[in-house]
C-alpha cells in the first residue's frame, strides 16, 4: 500500500495572501503547499503526503455558501485523496464554520475520512461536532505547534481504521455520542467516590459532565411605560442599504450603530438585511418585520411610549460566537444606559 493521498483547506491568511482585505477570495488550488501545508506533511511522516491545498476565503464562503462548498468539494475530488484535513481554524468563527461545513461534505459525499479542528467556541465547533471530529484546539495559531501535530496524528490514526478511543483520550470535541463501557467497580460506588472526594475537596472527574448556563437577574418591570426610553437591538441583521459595515452574513465579527432620528418606516430604498441562512426576501421588503420601527413610532405619537432612542444596534446571529456576542453587548450596553434607555426591545429571525 502506497502513501495515503491528503488535501489540505486553509482560508486566505494562512495561505498567506492576506487578511481581511483577501476575505472575498475565491477557491482556488495552490500552485505550491503554503507552508502550513508543508509543515502538516512533514508531520504525516512516511505514511501520508499531502498532495494539494485547497484556498477559500472566509467572506467568500459564507456569502456563497452551496457554491463555495460545491467549488471546493469538486477540487478536493479531483485530487483523489484518501484522507481530508481542514484547518485548525482556532477561533476564526468564518474560517471554522467553512472548515466544519466542508468537512462534512467531503466525508459524506466522497466517503473518505475527514477531520478538521478549531477551538472549542468557535461556531463551527458547535455546528458541526456531531457530524464530523474537530480536534479541540487554542484559540488562536499561537497554540499551532501543539494544534497542528495533535490533528495530523489523529487524522493519520482515523485514516488507517484504527479504533478511536474518547475524547479525553485523542483530543477532539465531545460528540454527545455515548458508548457503553466496563469499569471495576459498579456505578454506586464509583458515585459515592466521587462525593467523599468532593466533600473533601479534593479533585474529581465526573463521569457525566452537565452544560452549564449563564443565570440572568432579570431586570425591573417599569413601572410607567409612557415616560421609558425603548432601544431596538437585533440579531437580524437589518442595515442601510448597501451594509455599508460590511457585517457578515454568518458568524458575525462586528456590529453595527444605525441612526433612525425621524424615520417613521423602513423602507425598501433604505434598508435591507445581512443575514444569511433564511430567505431574505420578506425582510428585505420590510425590515419593519424585524424591527418594528414603524409600530413603536405609532405607540411613540399615542404616549404608549415615552421615546424611541434614535440608535439601533444590528448584527447577524447566524453562527456568531457566543463569546462575539457577549463583547458587543458589553460595549453598545454602556451606551444604552449612558443615553438613559430603560428597556430594549430585542428582535431575531
Amino acid at each position: 500500500m502506497g502513501k495515503l493521498r491528503v488535501v489540505h483547506y486553509i482560508n486566505q491568511f494562512f495561505a498567506g495572501i492576506g487578511g481581511e482585505e483577501k476575505a472575498d477570495i475565491a477557491p482556488f488550488v495552490a500552485e505550491e503547499l503554503p507552508p502550513i501545508s508543508q509543515n502538516l506533511d512533514k508531520l504525516l511522516g512516511e505514511d501520508a503526503e499531502v498532495v494539494a491545498t485547497v484556498v477559500c476565503g472566509d467572506s467568500f464562503f459564507g456569502e456563497n455558501l452551496e457554491t463555495a462548498q460545491a467549488t471546493v468539494l469538486e477540487m478536493v475530488k479531483g485530487a483523489s485523496p484518501d484522507l481530508f484535513i481542514a484547518g485548525p481554524a482556532f477561533n476564526a468563527g468564518r474560517y471554522g464554520v467553512a472548515a466544519g461545513a466542508i468537512t462534512k461534505a467531503v466525508q459524506d459525499t466522497l466517503g473518505i475520512p475527514a477531520v478538521t479542528g478549531m477551538y472549542i467556541e468557535n461556531p463551527g465547533a458547535d455546528m458541526y461536532k456531531k457530524s464530523v471530529y474537530v480536534m479541540s484546539t487554542a484559540d488562536s495559531a499561537a497554540g499551532m505547534r501543539k494544534s497542528l501535530p495533535a490533528l495530523a496524528k489523529f487524522a493519520l490514526k482515523y485514516a488507517k481504521g484504527e479504533e478511536i478511543g474518547s475524547p479525553a483520550e485523542e483530543g477532539y470535541i465531545e460528540r454527545g455520542i455515548r458508548v457503553n463501557g466496563f469499569k471495576e467497580d459498579r456505578g454506586a460506588k464509583r458515585a459515592v467516590a466521587m462525593l467523599v472526594k468532593k466533600l473533601k475537596g479534593e479533585e474529581f472527574v465526573t463521569e457525566y459532565p452537565m452544560p452549564v448556563f449563564d443565570n440572568v437577574v432579570p431586570g425591573r418591570a417599569i413601572v410607567n411605560m409612557s415616560k421609558a426610553k425603548i432601544a431596538i437591538v437585533t440579531s437580524g441583521g437589518i442595515v442601510p442599504k448597501g451594509n455599508p459595515d460590511r457585517i457578515e452574513s454568518s458568524s458575525a465579527s462586528k456590529y453595527g450603530k444605525y441612526d433612525i432620528d425621524g424615520v417613521d418606516d423602513l423602507t425598501s430604498e433604505g434598508w435591507e438585511t445581512a443575514h444569511g441562512g433564511h430567505d431574505p426576501v420578506y425582510a428585505n421588503e420590510d425590515a419593519d418585520r424585524v424591527i418594528p420601527v414603524d409600530v413603536l413610532r405609532d405607540m411613540e405619537k399615542e404616549g404608549v411610549i415615552g421615546e424611541l432612542h434614535r440608535y439601533f444596534y444590528s448584527t447577524t446571529g447566524n453562527g456568531t460566537a457566543v463569546l462575539s456576542s457577549k463583547q458587543f453587548a458589553k460595549e453598545f450596553t454602556q451606551e444604552l444606559m449612558a443615553a438613559g434607555v430603560d428597556a430594549v426591545i430585542l428582535t431575531s429571525t
